[in-house]
Order: C-alpha cells, then structure tokens, then sequence
C-alpha cells in the first residue's frame, strides 16, 4: 500500500471536504493563503467528463482542477462508475502533479447516481472495487483514497466498509450519514468509531477520516479523539471562514473578512469566467453577517453581477460608516 504524503502527516489531520460549486480554485487558492488545512481536496468532477467529452466541455472540468502549489498537499476526486474512465482520469491526475486521488462513492446527486457513481456504488462494491483497482493502476504511484458513507437506505457499515478495507487504498472518509439522510440528520459520530474498529480488525494500515457536523477546528478534534479517527473532514464551516484552519474568523475584522470577500469574488471571475456568477452569491450571506449594516450590504451585494460592483458596494460600505 502506497501512503504517499499520508504518512507525513500528524494525526489529528484536518482536511478540507469536497464540495460541489464552493471549493473551487478561486476559493481554494483564497483558503491556502487565509487558513490552510492539512490537505485540501478538489471539487468533484466526472472521469467520464474528462474521457468522452468534447474539447469545449473537457476543458471547463479541467479548470476545475486548477490548483497553486501554495495548496499542496491537495487530492483530485473523481466521480465515475466506468473502470477504464477512472484509470485516465487517475492518469491525468499523476501528469497534472497532484498529490493524491480520492473517488467519490457518496454524493446522493440522481445524475451521478444513475451513472452507477457517487451514493451508488454503496449498492454494488464489486464494481467500488473495480473502480478502485483501476484508479491505483493509472495513478502512477499516486495514494488512492475514498470518501463515502455508512450506507444507502440504513446503516450498512459492517457490511459495505469491508469491501473498500479489502483494497490498497490509502484513505477511507465516512460521512457519517447514510445516502437517505443526506446532511437532515445529525451526523452519527459513534458509526465513525465502529468504522476505525473494522479498520484496526481488517486492515490497521488504512486511515479513517471522520465527516459531519464538525462546527470548528475544536469541534473536529474532539470528534477525532472521541472516535479515534485519524482526521476530520470539514465543509459546512469554511463557508465565510477562509480563517478556519488559521486564525479562525472571529480573529480578523470586519473590513479584513469584506475585503477578502471581494478578493475571493475577483479570484472567481478570473479563474472561473464560464460559471455562473450566481454561485458565487452562495458565499456572501456567510461573509456579510453579524455586523450594523449587514442586512443592508447584504441585499446589495446580491444584486450585484460581477466582482467590481461586490467592490463598489463594500467601499460605500466602509465610507457611510467612517
């Protein structure tokens, strides 16, 4: 089994989830340099994208894997349910530089399930095998890990997590929620420390990440040490908090955390100008919170269509409170 920079790291890790239209170059590369985590992970993007798709289409996913060196050590997760479009896309990863090679076998997304991906690969591990066998084999060296969860429609940990600890991966996320639940439900912590007791019966040389409802840095490394995982996954807490595994947000000031905030929109537009400009409103209600004023800029700034009016509408901001 091939750890890769997995063995270097000091336990509890603390490593930035995967998460679809949010963890983006642009928000990635603001992250690295506000926060940086243990290990940073891509958004997922689809293997069969960057095996079939026309030129046009494969390179918008391949801007997805635009990364600084400032983020290393940082992962490329793929999505597929085809063995030999793994295989190319672990390929591209090892050529691209990256550190590592995560599948993602949990996305509960209908589009991604019916392409036999995400959440459904909990229902047929012999092809989670395969999926995993042919991302080793092109990964030229590269550790191979998986992010999934405790089941599909109830808890079947005991039964599903021995198909991935039968494999040489390097790394084993569980969100502790199954499929159903999506994030409805509070995470179950006590299934990620039945996960690390598989783990120490069936293959010891795997680590196990916790994911779900870690609130902060100190949150995460309770739930570590409560359930003994290696690491934690955080998501849901970096939104507005590139601080969160530095300083943390309530360190920096108001105008800091508005100023970042149209450095981070100026970065989207740079690195992203195919996209949507609306995803990146998903962000501003997490930035522009908890302070006189808020609600007001808040309402601006969504109505704004592009990075220099975000600009315009915080320095009016800044001049009306001085």
């Amino acid at each position: 089994m091939n750890k890769g920079f997995w063995g270097t790291l000091t336990k509890p890790f603390l490593v930035l989830a995967p998460l679809a239209d949010v963890t983006d170059p642009a928000f990635r590369r603001v992250i690295a340099k506000y926060g940086k985590p243990d290990v940073t992970w891509t958004e997922f993007v689809s293997a069969d994208g960057l095996a079939f798709a026309p030129e046009v289409g494969r390179k918008k996913l391949l801007a997805d894997l635009i990364y600084k060196e400032e983020e290393r050590p940082i992962i490329a997760q793929f999505f597929t349910g085809n063995p030999e479009s793994m295989r190319k896309a672990a390929e591209l990863a090892n050529e691209m530089g990256f550190d590592g090679i995560d599948i993602n076998m949990g996305c509960p997304d209908r589009s991604i399930e019916k392409q036999k991906a995400g959440a459904a690969m909990i229902k047929n591990p012999q092809l989670a095998q395969e999926v995993i066998n042919a991302a080793i084999s092109g990964a030229g060296g590269l550790p191979v890990s998986v992010k999934t969860r405790i089941g599909y429609n109830k808890d079947e940990l005991s039964s599903w997590l021995p198909y991935l600890l039968n494999t040489d991966v390097a790394a084993i996320t569980i969100h502790a929620r199954t499929r159903k639940e999506m994030s409805l439900v509070p995470a179950q912590w006590e299934k990620v420390r039945e996960a690390v007791e598989l783990r120490d019966a069936l293959n010891p040389d795997i680590f196990i990440l916790g994911n779900g409802d870690a609130k902060g840095i100190d949150d995460a490394k309770l739930k570590a040490k409560e359930s003994g995982a290696d690491g934690v996954m955080l998501g849901r807490a970096i939104f507005g908090n590139p601080w969160l595994f530095g300083s943390g947000r309530d360190a920096v000031s108001i105008e800091e955390r508005l100023r970042v905030m149209v450095e981070h929109t100026r970065l989207y537009e740079e690195l992203l100008p195919h996209k949507s400009f609306a995803i990146m409103k998903k962000h501003y209600k997490a930035y522009v919170s908890g302070f006189d004023g808020a609600q007001e800029l808040r309402g601006e700034i969504m109505n704004a269509e592009n990075a220099e009016e975000v600009a315009s509408a915080v320095d009016r901001f800044f001049t009306s409170t001085r």
